[in-house]
């Protein structure tokens, strides 16, 4: 059985960090691009960030580059999400996905994780 499980989402002032942790199991992690999603209610999921299966290859959305850092441990079957500089504007429900084929939209992933809500307070 296949499962994403986020965690460490939680309330933040403006300009704090969290580290978002998503851990995998039930498929080959190392073999999978994973990525990051957002959604505010009534609004369409957005990309956010995504690594490759190595972790040699990363890319972010325009909003969260420079701020925000993916990274992942294959031996762990996790992946993260350093976000850093937060603002108001980063209020969202957060998602974790994977998926064999690599891409910003969201209908390239196969698997999802539940969320994990992210509110930054001003």
């Amino acid at each position: 059985q296949v499962q994403l499980v986020e965690t460490g989402g939680g309330l933040v002032q403006a300009g704090g960090s969290l580290r978002l942790s998503c851990a995998a199991s039930g498929f080959t992690f190392s073999a999978y691009t994973m990525g990051w999603f957002r959604q505010a209610p009534g609004k369409e999921r957005e990309f956010v960030a995504i690594i490759n299966w190595s972790g040699g290859a990363t890319d972010y959305a325009a909003s969260v580059r420079g701020r925000f850092t993916i990274s992942r441990d294959n031996a762990k079957n996790t992946v993260y999400l350093q976000m850093n500089s937060l603002n108001p504007e980063d209020t969202d429900v957060y998602y974790c996905a994977g998926g064999q084929r690599s891409g910003r939209l969201k209908e390239v992933y196969d698997y999802w994780g539940q969320g994990t809500q992210v509110t930054v307070s001003s």
